[in-house]
């Protein structure tokens, strides 16, 4: 077992709840492949751990935020006046007091202001900022500031947006989209456009039909946005804060900070999940403007209303869809149109627009397919990038869709599935072949084979066990009006960022004798995030390095970008640049070994040598030297950045293209107990098998597997963000109106695991993380059709769905 070490908790003037090194010593191997325990889990869950909402320094203020009331309305006056008089009050700040033009951000698009100028586009956006002595006198100076809106009509859906005399969302567009879109108020927009769909259907035996609606899913991530802004000597700024992307976000702050991004310092503080909700920025940039302004370290910690209001959301979809295939289930053509409700905002939308139309045919070997996907620009909440990314709207339809083709050639519908399954070698609607394992049908046959859950478990001699039944602890039944339903489902999701995106990342690896023992350090800008980046690291570098301790160090940009914790990437990318680094000082090692003593053994020149236990050693076993020996006072460092494959931007009118660089696959069973009287749902079980390539940590692949599938159950029956279509104002901003699953709520969840390495991956592995939230959606909708026989066209699916009230 590691055991975890963590260093004084504030050092060298750093504030209170900064990061520091975790040294991580494994008495077994503790490489690759094993079930290596989490640095940070024990101080998780007991409470030790600092978020960066435990941010503290001794002389600093306490920022606030003004959020529009209204959703889409010019700002006729802007008063600060009394704010700026509360005592304890040491800044407010408006769009004219930003200190430079570039005022605006974003991470494709740079639409999104800093704060509002002229008007408002959606309910909650951030208007002016207040920087206080203390946290209530910051929120009580922002409610004194006066505001006057004159409402404009709001756009809510693609009628309103596209109409010939919308208002224009935004009125002056020049980004790289405009001249491929057929309407200002469309973010983007990629057709997918392989063989002749018309032809295709006219040879089809069932055509089969659909229109599906997907509600608006929140990440929930239980530790709300923060950080603390640190003024430094020289000008700049150091930010300690919780975000996906430390690169990203000082790109985008450093010019409308007006400072050169050498003199913007930021470090990962403590993160409380994220599941895409971080990518964009939140309170970065208020807070360092703040800091700025006063002088002083700034603190900014939403609550959970505000949370609500401060981050992107998964984009609600219209999808239509459109499958043919011939009696002996064979699928002849697939036609289907995706419109994605971005918001106000760009955020991550066109990449979205990406995943959902080179995705939208799902893992199926279909030859003829159109399909076309849309986000709209609207005054709903800005969406963005969450677990899934494009694929989960998709997959919801798809496989909704496949249900119904084989009900109406009344064949089994994994058997179906099976038959239409995508291998390794087939070519995707965007003409990309498909070049590692694909083991779709064998993923549906595994979750298929499981046993299955025991029949009425909730019922016993001394009659029903209430908390087993729908309702549960409600005691709304005894059984009776109770049923059962099975559904299937599969899903494809691309690993990794696309469509022809410079997706790299950087790894600085040292290694050194401490104490009389050799020691690797690691320091990466990788965001943990829950991931489990920061055991996978120590495994890979116990494993190149053959050492027993090594050391973790902080997140910052102090070191080149990792890129994003998001697409299931950072164990391949960031992980393949650790194994990287560690490839390269390890032949530094080699070469100070074969000079201090290759004259003493002809093996230094001519064998193969590796690096394991703390020796050198041949590939026969043979041991050279102890690591300390060779090193000595020695130190090797070595900082090295690592690609995957290249990928290309899908064509603009075809959407051909090898778009992109892997693909992770997961099928689930789910099983469900319906309460036909009251339209109540419990899932019983959601099995799952999928393919990870290689589990370089098996326990934390468990846990990914069992975390994205529960979040999947969420948008299936209970999460969504309500929109009042007239107004646009968001209804549920809270814990206790947007459910997300309780452990009362999520099932047994089974896991069977494949690994089929795929040759292009660092140890063959395969992204993990999103896969599993694709599939359990519509495993979960198919088993409560099965139950009660309803067509069910929308998540979440609620009571009055079930029971026509």
């Amino acid at each position: 077992m590691p055991s975890p070490t963590r260093g004084p908790a504030r050092t060298g003037g750093a504030p209170l709840g900064t990061p520091v090194e975790v040294t991580q010593a494994s008495p077994t191997r503790g490489g690759i492949g094993e079930s290596t325990l989490r640095p940070d889990g024990t101080l998780k869950v007991t409470g030790e751990f600092a978020y960066s909402s435990d941010l503290w320094h001794e002389d600093m203020l306490w920022g606030q935020i003004l959020r529009s009331t209204v959703a889409h309305a010019e700002i006729v006056s802007l008063d600060t006046s009394e704010a700026l008089a509360t005592p304890g009050v040491y800044a407010v700040m408006t769009y004219d007091d930003l200190p430079t033009e570039v005022r605006t951000y974003g991470l494709e698009i740079q639409d999104t202001p800093v704060l509002a100028h002229g008007k408002v586009r959606h309910h909650g956006e951030p208007v002016a900022i207040v920087a206080a002595d203390h946290p209530e006198t910051a929120r009580r100076a922002a409610a004194k500031i006066k505001v006057e809106y004159r409402e404009l009509p709001v756009i809510t859906d693609e009628a309103s947006a596209t109409a010939p005399d919308a208002i224009l969302i935004h009125e002056n567009r020049d980004d790289h989209h405009i001249g491929h879109v057929p309407h200002p108020n469309i973010v983007h927009r990629q057709p997918i456009v392989r063989g002749d769909a018309d032809a295709a259907a006219r040879r089809a035996d069932v055509v089969v039909r659909g229109e599906y609606t997907f509600g608006m899913q929140d990440q929930a991530f239980l530790g709300p946005e923060s950080g603390l802004a640190v003024p430094e000597e020289d000008g700049g700024v150091h930010l300690y804060v919780a975000t996906q992307w430390l690169h990203s976000d000082l790109r985008q702050i450093a010019p409308v900070l007006g400072l050169p991004e050498s003199k913007v310092r930021m470090t990962l503080a403590g993160v409380g999940g994220a599941f895409g909700g971080r990518e964009d920025l939140s309170m970065q940039i208020h807070a360092c403007l703040l800091a700025l302004r006063t002088g002083k370290p700034v603190k900014i910690v939403y609550n959970r209303f505000e949370s609500f209001f401060g981050h992107v959301h998964r984009h609600p979809a219209k999808l239509y869809y459109e499958h043919g295939a011939t009696r002996d289930g064979r699928l002849t053509h697939v036609r289907c149109r995706i419109v994605l409700d971005g918001g106000a905002y760009a955020s991550a939308s066109p990449a979205v627009v990406g995943n959902a139309s080179s995705l939208g045919v799902g893992p199926y070997v279909v030859d003829d397919v159109d399909v076309e996907a849309i986000a709209l620009y609207t005054n709903n909440p800005p969406c963005g990038a969450m677990r899934g990314f494009g694929a989960v709207q998709a997959c919801f339809a798809y496989e909704a869709q496949m249900d119904k083709v084989a009900t109406e050639l009344g064949l089994d519908p994994v058997e179906f599935r099976q038959r239409n399954a995508m291998e390794q070698g087939a070519l995707l609607p965007t003409g990309q072949r498909v070049d590692s394992p694909a083991p779709v049908a064998e993923l549906l046959r595994r979750v298929k084979a499981m046993p299955m859950p025991p029949e009425r478990q909730w019922e016993s001699s001394e009659g029903a066990d209430v908390r087993q039944l729908p309702g549960g602890l409600s005691n709304t039944t005894h059984g009776e009006g109770v049923v059962r339903g099975v559904g299937y489902a599969v899903g494809i999701k691309n690993v990794g960022f696309s469509e022809g995106f410079d997706d790299y990342s950087t790894a600085r690896v040292r290694m050194e004798v401490v104490a009389g023992e050799p020691v690797a350090t690691v320091h990466t800008a990788m965001a943990e995030v829950g991931q489990g980046g920061v055991t996978v690291h120590a495994q890979i570098a116990r494993t190149e390095l053959g050492v027993a301790q090594v050391t973790i160090q902080p997140a910052d940009t102090a070191v080149g970008s990792a890129g994003s914790t998001s697409a299931s990437r950072q164990t391949y990318v960031t992980g393949g640049a650790v194994k990287n680094s560690c490839e390269l000082v390890r032949e530094k090692v080699l070469e100070i070994g074969r000079r201090r003593f290759g004259s003493h053994h002809p093996a230094w020149a001519t064998a193969e040598l590796l690096l394991e236990g703390g020796k050198v050693v041949t590939d026969g076993g043979e041991v050279l030297a102890d690591l300390v020996d060779v090193l000595g006072d020695e130190a090797v460092e070595v900082e090295a950045e690592w690609r995957h494959r290249p990928t290309e931007p899908f064509d603009l009118r075809t959407g051909q293209g090898d778009g992109h660089v892997q693909y992770s696959f997961a099928a689930h069973r789910a099983v469900v107990e319906v309460d036909t009287e009251l339209g109540l749902v419990k899932v019983i079980e959601l099995a799952c098998a999928q393919d990870v390539g290689k589990a370089l940590n098996p326990l934390s692949v468990i846990g990914q597997i069992q975390g994205g599938t529960t979040q999947g159950l969420g948008v299936a029956v209970m999460e969504e963000i309500i929109v009042d279509p007239k107004t646009a104002k968001v209804r549920n901003p809270s814990f206790t109106d947007y459910l997300i699953p309780t452990i009362l709520d999520t099932p047994t969840i089974p896991v069977d695991v494949l690994e089929l390495a795929d040759d292009h991956a660092p140890y063959g592995l395969r992204g993990v993380g999103e896969a599993p939230t694709l599939s359990s959606t519509p495993a979960v909708l198919a088993a409560i059709r099965n139950a009660t026989g309803l067509e069910l066209d929308r998540t979440p699916v609620r009571p009055e769905h079930l029971t026509g009230t």
